[in-house]
């Protein structure tokens, strides 16, 4: 269990540099700030998590370009969603940004709540992501807990232990909302972000241009590379399969839905297949009335999820109908020279565009 904190810096003294900082040096014609709504808000900030602000930048200007408010988003077909999303990874944010639409139209009137418990209620909102939005949104004071934040406070204090760990948590919670100052919320919450995304960085951190390093622990220890410590080692477990592309003569591929919960939840994928090639064609031919021709294994690669490596071999299986194909509202053929508007997981685009 982590020590209890070292004594805090007076919240204005802290922020007060920060946010003088800020005004010169931060971040301040990022797109959802231009103009900054609750929900432009809202959906930078599910977009940021785990992801980086240059990555982020064209997806939201598509996705707000198709869906210009929040009705929009809620009105619309998951696939078209998850087409946007395509490429940005961890999918379940783009699921349950869909579904958290769908219900503050039908909770909230439309709008977007201004209340903590109402707002971290709706899916994929955890109580840092709220705390953004409320702060940055309707200027409440809201303290922050995101990746760059955890950094700043774990090195300015000197705190000990991996971020992840209950007990390192509360403690940074704790800091946390005594540096947040009670005026200039959204500033000093944008200010903080930037501060960790721009200065006090994971690898060569510039600590000479930092605004509070002058009472930061790790500083003065000369120990900032020891800050934060990392999540402890733990080995991947390795997957195999094979992707099947069932191509007519067309040039068409069969693909299907996942499961919404999982991996590629929701997304269409190529058949996954995992059994012994020898037993390949009596399994399309029970699985979705196939016959496939001469098979060709493509280049092996690896796919890597959080919790997994998935090595993947690629199958090209032309195919003729022994029947049909089963009809089902989950599976369609994709014309690659004509695709429809899907989310697709990411190594089926990358099989489908070579």
């Amino acid at each position: 269990m982590a020590p209890d904190s070292p004594a805090v810096p007076a919240a204005p003294a802290f922020a007060v540099r920060l946010l003088a900082w800020h005004r010169l040096a931060g971040r301040h014609d990022l797109p959802w700030q231009r103009p900054r709504t609750p929900y432009r808000v809202w959906l930078s900030e599910i977009m940021l998590q785990q992801t980086q602000v240059a990555t982020v930048i064209p997806y939201f200007e598509r996705f707000t370009a198709r869906f210009a408010d929040l009705p929009g988003l809620a009105a619309a077909p998951l696939d078209e969603v998850l087409h946007l999303w395509t490429g940005l990874g961890y999918y379940a944010r783009a699921r349950n940004l869909h579904r958290a639409a769908q219900q503050v139209c039908h909770q909230h009137g439309g709008q977007l709540p201004a209340d903590l418990d109402a707002l971290s209620a709706l899916p994929g909102i955890g109580r840092s992501t709220a705390g953004a939005i409320l702060a940055q949104a309707y200027g409440q004071r809201q303290p922050i807990l995101d990746g760059n934040v955890k950094r700043v406070l774990c090195r300015h204090r000197a705190v000990p232990g991996w971020p992840g760990e209950t007990a390192v948590q509360k403690q940074l919670w704790q800091i946390a909302d005594a540096l947040t100052p009670s005026t200039q919320a959204a500033d000093y919450t944008q200010a903080i972000m930037d501060l960790g995304a721009l200065v006090c960085t994971r690898a060569r951190p510039r600590c000479a241009d930092c605004p509070v390093s002058t009472d930061c622990l790790a500083r003065a220890a000369g120990s900032v590379a020891d800050f934060p410590q990392s999540r402890p080692k733990r080995q991947l477990p390795q997957r195999r399969a094979c992707l099947l592309l069932l191509r007519r003569e067309d040039g068409s591929v069969l693909l299907e839905r996942r499961p919404p919960a999982g991996v590629w939840g929701g997304l269409w994928s190529l058949p996954q297949y995992e059994g012994d090639q020898d037993a390949l064609v009596d399994w399309c031919q029970r699985q979705y009335g196939l016959l496939p021709g001469a098979v060709r294994a493509g280049e092996d690669f690896v796919h890597t999820f959080s919790h997994f490596r998935l090595h993947i071999t690629p199958l090209e299986c032309p195919v003729t109908q022994a029947s049909a194909v089963l009809d089902a509202p989950e599976r369609l053929w994709y014309n690659p020279i004509k695709p429809p508007r899907l989310g697709l997981a990411a190594p089926v685009r990358r099989l489908l565009a070579v």
